[in-house]
């Protein structure tokens, strides 16, 4: 991954097959997808590559267990597909995780080992492990701190676990290593037409000031929540589709609620789930479905939304969180389709995804989950063939293994409370195009979610190191410390 190479391919190398919009988890699988076809394809992406969204999302390569109550068959089928197709192309990321849903009444085990032997059943030879009942003593052994006032045990069951923002560092990657190219800080800011079709674009380097413009035979827009303001420069009249929701996360020491299994509450008392995960040593406690008005490029958690966490969390754990014991706290919004304007709730929305084809070509993907990336990258690249006419070329994913550079631990820690080390920093530096303080400690390490007070302690060391690469200016040095620790200041009180 050069950044000044790919910018000088982008600018210079006429008619790419395929351009990609977005550099999350929608985009990254689409280029990948593409260039591992053969198609001649860039990927552009105006902040860090799963800088939003797809570097905030729960951590989980899962069927969408919740799903089957709502009768979504199909989708639980094709996303425990995808589950194991991730398994078997990504080894070194995803891994199998156990979940427990405690039990407090005589019929709730039986009741979900039902649906959850399904689960099992729709995964077929994709499947993990098999679902099981637990007693009492059983389910504690795992959870040790679960609330034991009325518990009965629980039902467990396997889904998968994986580190989001590293997969989507290593999707980038391999889009080099297939002869495309994917740049981050750059962004759109003109749509080129010609005969009433989108042929090119108009591109800015955010870190230079720089403009250029491209060419391409198609575009594709995966821009996720910012889907629509990508359909609104092709065309002012776009109906805007996504109605984001955002999930919040809090970071806590495993040692505080020790587990061997992730538990998860289906529905809390206002209906939403609650889950609390390992995690990296740790454990995330969170919870999703909070439909928001307004998007934003960095969301935060609501203050409600974390009294809502720690006040469930403590209605079914054994624990009381104080501000003290919150190593981290994150949100995500995701960018769910509504084509109904008079749609109900975001929890009520499907989370299958969609591709619009415009008057002028532009294609749009939205909606989906970090599980179905690789499905929704082989759907809106087959109808991008279709509809721009390329030559027809197969898709090459299914069996296509996801490859990492990214270095073992090795040498001396960054930080005492944070598990990567000085020589997996210096290679993100010198092979990964990181350009802020946050690219590294954010995304390519995920230092800042683990602790967040560590990662700010040791942000100057690596502004240090960005400057040495020539990747950060020194009279920008000090400012972007300042930044960097002000986007990663603690909630102080709950």
């Amino acid at each position: 991954m050069n950044r000044d190479g790919g910018l000088d391919r982008l600018a210079s190398e006429p008619d790419w097959d395929i351009v990609v919009i977005g550099g999350g988890a929608t985009g990254l699988g689409a280029a990948l997808d593409a260039a591992s076809r053969g198609y001649r394809t860039a990927l552009i992406e105006r902040s860090d590559f799963a800088s939003g969204t797809s570097s905030r999302s729960t951590k989980l390569v899962h069927g969408g267990v919740r799903y089957l109550k709502q009768g979504d068959i199909p989708l639980v089928t094709g996303a425990l597909r995808e589950r194991g197709l991730l398994f078997q192309n990504a080894p070194h990321l995803v891994h199998p995780l156990p979940f427990i849903i405690p039990s407090y009444h005589w019929w709730e085990s039986p009741y979900f080992a039902t649906g959850l032997k399904l689960y099992d059943w729709l995964a077929g030879d994709l499947g993990i492990r098999k679902t099981r009942i637990l007693d009492r003593d059983a389910a504690l052994e795992q959870i040790p701190l679960l609330n034991q006032d009325g518990f009965r045990g629980g039902v467990q069951y396997w889904d998968g676990q994986f580190d989001d923002a590293r997969l989507a560092t290593d999707l980038a990657s391999n889009i080099w290593k297939h002869d495309g190219i994917a740049l981050n800080y750059v962004a759109v800011k003109e749509l080129i037409k010609e005969n009433g079709r989108v042929s090119g674009l108009v591109y800015e380097d955010t870190i230079t000031g720089k403009t250029s413009e491209t060419r391409a035979k198609a575009i594709i827009n995966a821009t996720g929540v910012f889907s629509d303001s990508i359909r609104i420069q092709d065309n002012a009249s776009s109906v805007p589709f996504i109605r984001a929701s955002q999930g919040a996360h809090i970071v806590v020491s495993q040692d505080l609620i020790p587990m061997k299994s992730a538990f998860i509450v289906p529905k809390t008392t206002d209906g939403r789930v609650l889950f609390a995960i390992p995690w990296n040593n740790r454990a995330i406690i969170g919870t999703t479905d909070t439909p928001v008005d307004s998007i934003s490029e960095h969301p935060r958690p609501f203050k409600e939304e974390i009294q809502f966490i720690v006040q469930n969390a403590t209605n079914y754990l054994d624990i009381a969180i104080r501000p003290e014991d919150i190593k981290g706290a994150y949100a995500g919004l995701r960018p769910l389709v509504s084509l109904n304007p008079k749609a109900g709730s975001t929890a009520k929305l499907s989370r299958d995804h969609h591709i619009e084809i415009s008057d002028t070509g532009l294609v749009t993907i939205a909606g989906g989950k970090w599980t179905t990336y690789r499905k929704m990258a082989e759907d809106v690249v087959d109808r991008t063939i279709a509809a721009h006419d390329l030559l027809e070329k197969p898709c090459m994913t299914e069996s296509l293994p996801i490859e990492t550079d990214f270095p073992d631990a090795s040498g001396d820690t960054i930080h005492p409370d944070l598990p990567y080390t000085w020589n997996q920093v210096d290679h993100a530096i010198a092979n990964e195009m990181p350009q802020t303080i946050e690219d590294v400690l954010g995304r390519r390490t995920r230092s800042s979610v683990l602790d967040a007070r560590a990662a700010s302690e040791v942000a100057p060391d690596v502004a240090d190191r960005l400057v040495a690469a020539t990747a950060l200016s020194e009279s920008a040095k000090a400012d972007a410390i300042a930044a960097f620790q002000e986007a990663n200041r603690l909630p102080e009180a709950l």
